[in-house]
């Protein structure tokens, strides 16, 4: 089993910045692959930044330019630098990890943009 602690949501202003981090914890590989996803409420979950084992990353199009996916392999921890923030960035943000097709999820972590 795989723990995930997630970490860094909160209240923002338009503009401003956040870093999300999430660690997994217990039986993890050292192949695999973390993401963060969000979700706002009457929305399905997206895809915002992902990274494969290789470091190869991945962004959703309203990300590119302005978030940051990156990992600290030796903990399975994965981090979500988020600048120029926008309202419609308002979502609860789920940590995921992958490996040898096992998906485990984080519990989530409300970030809101709002003046």
């Amino acid at each position: 089993q795989v723990q995930l602690v997630e970490s860094g949501g909160g209240l923002v202003q338009p503009g401003g910045s956040l870093r999300l981090s999430c660690a997994a914890s217990g039986t993890t590989s050292s192949i695999n692959a973390m993401g963060w996803y969000r979700q706002a409420p009457g929305k399905e979950r997206e895809l915002v930044a992902f990274i494969s084992s290789s470091d190869r990353t991945t962004y959703a199009d309203s990300a590119k330019g302005r978030f940051t996916i990156s990992r600290a392999n030796a903990v399975s921890a994965v981090f979500l630098q988020m600048n120029s923030l926008r309202p419609g960035d308002t979502a609860t943000y789920y940590c995921r990890y992958s490996s040898f097709g096992y998906d485990y999820w984080g519990q989530g972590t409300q970030v809101t943009v709002s003046s």
